[in-house]
Parts: structure tokens; sequence; C-alpha cells
């Protein structure tokens, strides 16, 4: 933690100062983690706790997580959708936030997001980023993929969607849909969850709240087919929850 750091006068309900959680799966990537976890050490507001959920990992993940003052948790359910789960049911604090291992948050990200949340009627907010490319390349490819991303996904689902390397959402709203999201099948945890929320729920896209990102994860290959395959697995069983035209029903009568 930075002892310069200062907390934002945010408040729960209740008048009491907001508990904030961020949380992070992990595995096999220390390097990343170890470098995600000291910028959210020198955040403006720092969070309350940093859940590291290591996901089976092999290398130096845990050891990094505890070196940086994180709490782990450990989900040995190798996948995405398992791991974010775990660590959303661990978190202690009235706000989650969640990154990627290879998120890179700028050092008001906490404030930021707090910040949006101020208005109780917005349950969610998902931001924005900047591949770690040279310019201008890096902040293109964030345009077309992140703009594509959210279009699409806001058709599909009635509503904005949520992006995983930037996340933030009100613990109650957690707690309100956890048995409903897909933790041991292999899909997009991010959209998964936004469409679990539901079309009446409150969620924006901030694209003032950005983070950096690596661009391993847009990078051509065969990836591509399995990032394919997550998204049809995640809308098909979603869909046979609500509809989409029964999505959209619902968010065009609220």
């Amino acid at each position: 933690m930075d002892p310069d750091a200062t907390a934002a006068p945010a408040t729960s309900g209740d008048g009491r100062d907001v508990v904030v959680s961020v949380v992070v799966p992990a595995r096999d990537d220390a390097d990343h983690l170890a470098v995600c976890l000291a910028l959210l050490a020198r955040q403006t507001r720092v969070p309350d706790e940093v859940v590291v959920v290591d996901n089976a990992s092999r290398d130096e993940t845990v050891d990094v997580a505890r070196r940086h003052g994180a709490r782990v948790v450990h989900e040995p359910r190798v996948g995405i959708p398992a791991a974010v789960a775990t660590g959303y049911d661990a978190a202690r604090g009235d706000v989650i936030l969640r990154l990627d291992a290879d998120s890179r948050p700028g050092p008001d990200w906490v404030a930021h997001a707090l910040d949006v949340l101020r208005d109780p009627d917005i349950e969610a907010v998902s931001g924005w980023g900047r591949f770690d490319l040279p310019v201008p390349w890096g902040a293109l490819l964030a345009r077309t993929y992140l703009g594509s991303y959210y279009a699409l996904g806001a058709l599909a689902a009635g509503h904005p969607v949520l992006w995983g390397s930037s996340t933030a959402l009100r613990t109650s709203a957690w707690q309100r849909v956890r048995g409903e999201v897909t933790r041991t099948d292999d899909v997009h945890d991010d959209l998964d969850l936004a469409m679990a929320l539901g079309p009446a729920a409150r969620v924006v896209v901030d694209r003032t709240w950005r983070v950096g990102v690596s661009a391993r994860s847009v990078r051509p290959g065969r990836q591509w087919l399995r990032r394919f395959g997550r998204a049809f697995r995640t809308l098909r069983r979603q869909w046979q929850v609500m509809p989409p035209w029964e999505r959209w029903r619902v968010r065009l009568r609220g």
C-alpha cells in the first residue's frame, strides 16, 4: 500500500466508507501480475483488499501475490469463469472491481469507478483500454476490438455488457445473480455476467475509465476460434434463460 494514497470520500448506503475489493484471476502469470499489483498499490484510493485467485498455477503466481500483500484464494478448476466467480464469492467489499493480471490500471482507476458508482441506480460499470502496441496502433486496435465487442454485445444482451479487463460492480448485484452465472463451461465470463444481470439492470460503459492491457489476447491465431466458440456458448446459455427479443422488450419498456 502507498502511504501517501488517500481515500475517496465515497460512502455506502448506511453512511460508512465503501469497502473496495479488487479481484484478479491468474494462472501462470507471475510477471504480469507483479506489475498489476504494484500499480494497484499506488492508487489514489487504495483498495481495501486485493484478492488474487490462483487458478492452478505452476509458476510463482502465488508467491508474487503474497509478496504484494494480496489475499490468495485457490480455484483448482481451470478456467476464467470458475476463477472469477470464486474471487467474487470471496470478496469482502461493498464494491468489487475486476482486473486481469495483464491489466495496467492508472493511479485513479479505483477512485474513478467509485465516482461512477455514486449513482445508486448503476449496478455495474465497464471501462475502456489501450493495447500495448506502438502509437497509434494500440489505441486503434482498442477502438476496433472494444467498439465491436460493446456494440455487438449490447445488441445480443439488450443492454451494455462488461469487459473483464476493467469492470466494477456492486456486491449486491453479484449476490443477486451468482447462482445464474456459468462457472464450469468455457464461456466469456464478462459477457455471461452482464447477461445474467439482465436487461433491467443499469450497466454503463465509461470510455474515460481506461487501463492498459496486453495485446496477447487479440493476436492472430487459433485462439480466435476458441474465442468465437466461447461467445456462441455464452449467448446460447443466456438466451435459454431469456431470448434476445424478450430482453429487448424488457429494456425498451423500462
